[in-house]
C-alpha cells in the first residue's frame, strides 16, 4: 500500500512538473527568424523573445525566411503543431513576403497566365504573396482555428515596419499597407499601379491582421505601430546604423532584434498576456547567461555571442568592462580579439554585442570565464568548449565536380543524392567568365568550368530581399543500411555571373528542413569571383536520415540572365557502426575471405554484415 501510495505522489508531482513547462512558439518570417551568428550579422527578434521569460517558460522559434503567411500555415504550422501542448501560447506574425506580386495572390495569377496561355508568365511567378482582406486573412485564420483546437492561446502580431523614410515617418509602404501603388487581379484582367486614399485600408495588412484578430477573438499585438515608433525615435540614419544589418531596410542586427523582443514582451505584459511569466529587465544583464561554445575537432576555432542589455542603468553615462580568463578572447566585431573590452553607454541604456572565442589545442573539454562590471555590479559568465576526435570507421566522401555534368564521385559505404532542382535549371557548364578570379590558394584559373543556374523563366524579380523557399538547388548523402554517418565536413564554391547582384544561402539539415544550419550566406556576390564555402561541423546522419544540403540564389534588383555558379560540392566524414560492431577498411590485401553469417563464402563484400577472415589470422565483423 505504501508503495502503490509513493508511486502516485511520485507520478503527482511529475505531472506537475510537467504541467509548469510551458511554451510560446513563434511562427514568421525572416525578421523573426533564427540565424547562424557565425554566418551574419542579421537577427530575428524570435531569437530573442525567450530572453524576457521566466517561471518556466520557453520560447521555440519555428519562423524562417521567405515565408508568407501560406507558407506560414502549410509548412511552419505543420512542423510547430506536432509540439505544441495545452496551455502553450504561438504568437503569428507575417506579412513581409505576402505582399510579393504587389498585392495579388500568387497562385490565382499563376492560374490567371495559365488561363490565357501565357505558360513562359506562370512559370515565372513568385507563389508567395496574398490579398491583404482574403487569403492573407484566411491563412492566418487556419493557423488561429488549429491553434485553439489544440487548447493552446494564439497570439497575432502585425508585422513589424520596414524603415521607409519619408522625412521623419515611416511611409505608407513602410507599414505594410500598399494603398499608394498596387495591383490588383479581376476579371478583365491585371490592373496595375492602382492607388486608394492614405483612409481605406484595404491593401492594408497590418489593420487586416488586426481585423482578424477582433473576429476570432484574439489578442493582437500592433508591432507595426511599436516599430515605426521606435524607428522614428532614432531616425532615418541612426535607425539603419544602430538597428538593421546593413543589408536594407528590412532585416534586424542584434541590437534591433533585441529591443524589438523586449518590446513585443512590454506589449504582452501591458495587455496582461502572461504578465507573470515576462521580465523586463531595468538592470544590467547578459544573454546567454553561460556560454557553451559547443564541440569542435582539435586545432579548431569556436565562437559564441553575446548580449550586453542595460535599462535604467545608473549612473546615466558610463563604461562597462568585459575580461575574459586566459585562452578566452573577445570582441565587438569579429576581427579584433583581446582579453579585455570596453562598452560605453548614455542614456542609462546599454544594448551590445560582443563575442568569445576559444581555440582547442588540447583534447577534452577546455574552460574559462568572462567577468563583467558596471559601477558596484559583478557578473560571471562560465564557458566552455569541447574538442572531439573523429576516429575509427570507415571513410566516406562524396564529391560533384559540376564541370560538365551532375555525376557524383563515391568513396566508402554510403548513397549519395542526386542533384535536383527546384524552380532552377542549369543553363550550361562553363568558366563563369574569362576574367574569373579564384582565390590565390587553389591553383586555379579562369578556364576551370562551373555549373551555371538560372531561375524558371530567366527573369529575376524586382523585389526580393530573401530566399524564396520554391527556388533552391539541393544534393546529399545517407548512410548504407546499418551504418552512421559522421560528418566533418561540407564544401564547395559559389560566384554569381553577369552582375554583382547574386545573392544566396547555403544551409543544410538532417530533417528534410523542418530544421536547418547555415553555411553560408552572401548579399550582391562579386561576378567571377567563387568563394569558397567550408563548414567542419560535428554532426551524426543516423541510419535511416538524409543529410541534404541546398542552395537559395536571389538577386538584388529586376534582372535577366544573371547566373549563379557552383563547383566542387564535397561531403566528407566517416561510416560506423549504427549497431556498436566495427568499420574497418575493406582493403582485399588485408583479407583472406568474406563469409555471411550462416557461413556461406562470398568472393567479395555483400550488402548488410560480413564475416571476414583477415590475413593475420583474425576474425572480423563488418557492415557493407
Amino acid at each position: 500500500m505504501k508503495t502503490k501510495l509513493l508511486f502516485l505522489m511520485t507520478l503527482a508531482v511529475m505531472l506537475c512538473t510537467v504541467s509548469q513547462a510551458k511554451k510560446v512558439h513563434t511562427l514568421g518570417d525572416s525578421t523573426m527568424a533564427p540565424y547562424d551568428e557565425s554566418a551574419t550579422v542579421t537577427r530575428g527578434w524570435g531569437m530573442y523573445f525567450g530572453n524576457f521569460l521566466t517561471n518556466g517558460w520557453t520560447s521555440v522559434n519555428y519562423a524562417k525566411g521567405g515565408r508568407d503567411s501560406r507558407g506560414g500555415y502549410t509548412e511552419l504550422w505543420q512542423t510547430a503543431k506536432k509540439q505544441v501542448e495545452a496551455g502553450d501560447y504561438v504568437i503569428i506574425t507575417f506579412g513581409h513576403n505576402d505582399e510579393k506580386n504587389s498585392g495579388m495572390d500568387g497562385y490565382e495569377l499563376k492560374a490567371y497566365y495559365e488561363s490565357i496561355g501565357e505558360t513562359a508568365k506562370a512559370a515565372a511567378v513568385d507563389l508567395r504573396g496574398t490579398v491583404p482582406s482574403t487569403t492573407y486573412k484566411g491563412w492566418l485564420g487556419k493557423i488561429v482555428d488549429e491553434v485553439k483546437e489544440l487548447d493552446a492561446i494564439p497570439i497575432i502580431c502585425s508585422p513589424v515596419c520596414r524603415s521607409y523614410f519619408t522625412g521623419s515617418k515611416i511611409r505608407r509602404n513602410g507599414r505594410h499597407d500598399l494603398g499608394d501603388s498596387f495591383s490588383v487581379l479581376t476579371a478583365d484582367g491585371i490592373k496595375e499601379k492602382q492607388s486608394i486614399p492614405a483612409d481605406d485600408h484595404t491593401m492594408d495588412y497590418a489593420y487586416h491582421s488586426r481585423k482578424l484578430a477582433e473576429e476570432k477573438g484574439v489578442s493582437f499585438i500592433d508591432l507595426t505601430a511599436a516599430t515605426a515608433e521606435l524607428y522614428e525615435y532614432y531616425g532615418d540614419a541612426k535607425c539603419h546604423e544602430y538597428l538593421f544589418d546593413g543589408e536594407g531596410s528590412t532585416h534586424f542586427n542584434t541590437t534591433g532584434a533585441v529591443l524589438v523582443a523586449r518590446e513585443c514582451a512590454r506589449l504582452m505584459k501591458a495587455q496582461g498576456i502572461l504578465s507573470d511569466a515576462i521580465t523586463l529587465p531595468t538592470d544590467l544583464t547578459v544573454v546567454p547567461s553561460t556560454g557553451d561554445l559547443g564541440e569542435a575537432y582539435k586545432g579548431q576555432t569556436l565562437q559564441k555571442e553575446f548580449t550586453l542589455n542595460g535599462f535604467g542603468l545608473s549612473p546615466e553615462t558610463g563604461t562597462v568592462s568585459i575580461v575574459a580568463t586566459e585562452g578566452v578572447e573577445l570582441s565587438f566585431d569579429k576581427k579584433e580579439w583581446n582579453t579585455t573590452l570596453t562598452a560605453d553607454y548614455s542614456g542609462s541604456t546599454l544594448v551590445k554585442t560582443f563575442y568569445t572565442q576559444m581555440t582547442l589545442t588540447s583534447d577534452g573539454e577546455t574552460t574559462g570565464t568572462i567577468t563583467i562590471r558596471q559601477g558596484d555590479k559583478t557578473i560571471e559568465i562560465p564557458v566552455k568548449a569541447t574538442a572531439v576526435t573523429l576516429e575509427g570507421g570507415t571513410e566516406v566522401k562524396a564529391y560533384w565536380r559540376l564541370e560538365k555534368d551532375d555525376a557524383c564521385e563515391l568513396i566508402g559505404p554510403a548513397t549519395p543524392i542526386a542533384q535536383t532542382f527546384q524552380g532552377m535549371y542549369v543553363q550550361r557548364y562553363s568558366n563563369p567568365n574569362a576574367n574569373t578570379v579564384w582565390p590565390d590558394w587553389t591553383g586555379y584559373d579562369a578556364s576551370r568550368k562551373m555549373q551555371r543556374d538560372l531561375l524558371t523563366g530567366d527573369n529575376w524579380p524586382a523585389d526580393e530581399i530573401d530566399d524564396n523557399p520554391d527556388r533552391y538547388i539541393q544534393w546529399g548523402i545517407k548512410p548504407a543500411a546499418g551504418t552512421d554517418l559522421k560528418i566533418d565536413q561540407i564544401s564547395l564554391y559559389a560566384s554569381g555571373c553577369g552582375g554583382n547582384g547574386m545573392c544566396c544561402h547555403i544551409y543544410y539539415s538532417t530533417d528534410n528542413f523542418a530544421t536547418r544550419t547555415t553555411i553560408f550566406e552572401m548579399m550582391k556576390m562579386p561576378a567571377n569571383n567563387p568563394q569558397y564555402v567550408e563548414t567542419k561541423p560535428v554532426l551524426t546522419v543516423k541510419d535511416g536520415q538524409e543529410l541534404l544540403v541546398r542552395v537559395y540564389p536571389w538577386y538584388n534588383g529586376a534582372a535577366s540572365g544573371k547566373t549563379i555558379c557552383l563547383s566542387d560540392l564535397t561531403i566528407h566524414g566517416m561510416a560506423v557502426s549504427a549497431t556498436g560492431i566495427s568499420q574497418v577498411s575493406t582493403n582485399s590485401s588485408q583479407t583472406v575471405a568474406f563469409f555471411t553469417v550462416d557461413g556461406r563464402q562470398h568472393a567479395q563484400m555483400h550488402r548488410g554484415l560480413n564475416i571476414v577472415r583477415m590475413n593475420d589470422g583474425s576474425i572480423k565483423k563488418i557492415i557493407y
